[in-house]
């Protein structure tokens, strides 16, 4: 059975490494670790960091480096939407010492200080998390994961306002883009794309007979923004053709532009629903003011 977002939060944020002095609290003695670690029933990551044999091997390689999971990688264990995350993104203090090499050339180094929220010895707070990925990623993406973080209620919007305190005044554009109203990355892509087309719209619209669509442009088009994940099936898809048909008989038009195109194509399917627009427009916005 699939995990929740909260699921997978609570598992992320689950304490998983352990000093010698946190194992020893819970009644093991030093011998035990000894012998565990001979038999390979614990695992010595590094230092005075232990973790069981069943570590999160991303976990397993940021702690041995010296630092602890951060960024679009912490994002990406959590569930939140990334656009990419090829490597590991590892957060170290600044004054780290005793770091060892990474092991591949993909993994992301992020010296610096925390916001100073309590921290687990195998990830960085959300909140750094975030202000990572921020600084990573071009602004949509940032945007769609910003959004993401709302939709699943793991913060705030007061709280995402605290994020972007501690950034530079040059991303503070980005939060009067974000709206927790999306349920997807593409989602989001395509709210900025109709933003930028200068068109009136509508999000997660309740359409009777038809049910919930992503979007409503001009009161006539539909645009769902199908993806993979939320659609794939032959039962999903008899499912979406028989809602696009009942739309039909209700004077709606139904375009479903792939999650692909709409993250990797902005520009050419921004192009076709401009189109679209210009070409139907004028008709079904005479018919449905009839």
């Amino acid at each position: 059975m699939k995990q929740t977002i909260s699921e997978r939060f609570a598992q992320t944020y689950a304490p998983t490494v352990f000093s010698r002095a946190e194992l020893l609290v819970d009644g093991t003695t030093g011998e035990d670790i000894t012998r565990a670690v001979k038999q390979r029933s614990l695992l010595r990551l590094r230092r005075d960091h232990y973790a069981a044999p069943g570590v999160d091997a991303q976990v397993a390689e940021a702690v041995r480096i010296g630092g602890r999971v951060a960024c679009l990688t912490l994002l990406q264990m959590i569930g939140i939407f990334v656009l990419s995350c090829t490597g590991l993104h590892v957060h170290l203090p600044p004054h780290a010492s005793r770091t060892r090499p990474r092991r591949s050339d993909s993994t992301r180094l992020h010296w610096g200080a925390w916001s100073g929220e309590k921290s687990l010895r195998h990830v960085v707070p959300l909140r750094d998390a975030l202000s990572q990925a921020i600084r990573c990623q071009e602004p949509r993406a940032s945007i769609a994961t910003l959004d993401s973080v709302l939709h699943h209620r793991l913060m705030s919007f007061g709280e995402l306002r605290d994020v972007f305190a501690d950034l530079p005044f040059r991303f503070r554009a980005l939060l009067a883009l974000v709206d927790g109203i999306a349920e997807s990355g593409p989602e989001t892509y395509m709210r900025l794309m109709l933003r930028a087309l200068g068109v009136r719209f509508e999000a997660q619209v309740k359409i009777p007979g038809v049910g919930r669509v992503d979007f409503l442009v001009d009161g006539w088009l539909i645009i769902e923004c199908d993806s993979k994940e939320y659609h794939e099936g032959w039962d999903k898809q008899m499912e979406d053709r028989s809602r696009d048909i009942e739309a039909a008989r209700r004077g709606y038009v139904t375009i479903r532009p792939i999650a692909a195109d709409i993250l990797g194509r902005e520009i050419a399917v921004r192009e076709a629903i401009a189109e679209i627009i210009d070409t139907l427009g004028p008709r079904f916005s005479r018919v449905r003011s009839a």
